[in-house]
């Protein structure tokens, strides 16, 4: 599974005893509920280049830094909570530190795609298959505007093309087969 949610959380949450877990669950709930829900048509929109960068932006990047984790998520692009900007944050596999890219741009993509199955903290209750490229170079600047240049690969790469769809107005449901679609669009019709 990828995407913006991460299933790893979820093993964790098992071990912690049961007035632990609940209080995880209802910090992911209160984190979800600052994220832009599917059909919402700011999710649809493409964001803007950041052109300024400040403390507004650092705390951006930290707010959604935060939410990320208290969502359990690993990855969340900014119009995913209404600000029309191209930054996007994930946790890299094996990492600590969140990554924060803005202005991001693929500028290398593998020939070799690989079929996963995706989430996203936007489309709650619903995973699809989507064929991403296995590795990509992504350039980007960081919270300051120095440049960035990541070489991923799996799951790091995939994570990217995701987050950077978002910033594109791309759900992962433009990504999949029709059959997943309907399936994925049924189910969330059942929650709005």
């Amino acid at each position: 599974m990828a995407g913006d949610v991460d299933v790893r959380d979820e093993v964790e949450q098992e071990e912690l005893d049961p007035r632990q877990a609940a209080e995880l669950e209802a910090r992911r709930r209160v984190a979800l509920a600052q994220i832009r829900q599917y059909p919402d048509p700011s999710l649809r929109l493409r964001a803007n280049e950041v052109e300024e960068f400040d403390g507004a932006l650092e705390r951006l990047a930290h707010r959604m830094a935060d939410l990320m984790h208290e969502a359990r998520g690993i990855g969340l692009a900014a119009t995913q909570i209404g600000v029309l900007q191209r930054l996007f944050v994930f946790q890299r596999d094996g990492e600590e530190e969140v990554t924060a890219l803005v202005n991001p741009r693929i500028v290398e993509r593998s020939q070799e795609t690989e079929v996963l199955e995706e989430g996203c903290l936007s489309l709650q209750r619903v995973h699809v298959p989507v064929e991403r490229a296995v590795a990509v170079t992504v350039e980007a600047q960081d919270v300051h505007g120095d440049p960035v240049r990541l070489e991923l690969g799996e799951m790091d790469a995939r994570v990217v093309q995701h987050e950077l769809d978002h910033l594109d107005g791309v759900l992962m449901l433009e990504r999949t087969d029709p059959e997943s679609r309907r399936e994925a669009i049924a189910t969330l019709r059942r929650y709005l």
